[in-house]
């Protein structure tokens, strides 16, 4: 595997964050990239329905780390566009020995991510025809499944804010990284 280390170590930053202890580096053969010690990341951002099928962490998780980076500082600082960084998120996905249908719907659900982000939207429209073949050939795959998964979500959020007197808990958002 292209990184050094060969695995990450992390710490917990909060409910959903992950700090990066020492620095990551992603050598491949066009690229390299150093995810900096004190990075802070939500491994992979799955929305809640779905975590039946891709869970936030896996093969692909140094992967999600380095896609978190490209997809903050990267952008911000001109390493990477929104398209370049879920492009190696792919590539690098695929040298990790991710299955071919789970990083091209993972790749999928990072291009619809992009759309609700200003920073990440330019360029979308040049995935979308990929992005959109992706969700139609996906969704009787993935759909049934996951709007099952809903309601149970829902009924839990309600008793959960019954329980514990909180309000607006919504079982099905993710808490955006650092």
């Amino acid at each position: 595997m292209p990184f050094e280390p060969a695995s990450a170590v992390l710490r917990t930053a909060g409910a959903d964050g992950w700090t990066l202890v020492e620095p990551l580096t992603y050598v491949g053969e066009r690229d390299r990239f150093v995810v900096p010690a004190g990075f802070v990341t939500d491994l992979a951002s799955v929305p809640r329905p779905v975590l039946w099928l891709v869970p936030r962490s896996g093969r692909y998780t140094l992967a999600a780390v380095l896609h978190d980076w490209l997809c903050t500082v990267g952008i911000r600082t001109g390493v990477v566009t929104s398209r370049q960084a879920d492009g190696v998120f792919r590539r690098v996905m695929r040298e990790a020995g991710v299955p071919v249908l789970l990083r091209w719907l993972m790749w999928a659900g990072v291009r619809w991510g992009a759309l609700t982000d200003p920073e990440r939207r330019p360029g979308w429209v040049f995935s979308a025809p990929g992005v959109l073949a992706i969700s139609v050939l996906a969704a009787p795959l993935v759909l049934p499944p996951s709007l099952l998964v809903v309601p149970g979500l829902l009924v839990y959020a309600a008793a959960e804010r019954l329980v514990s007197g909180e309000s607006g808990v919504r079982p099905w958002s993710r808490r955006p990284s650092g």
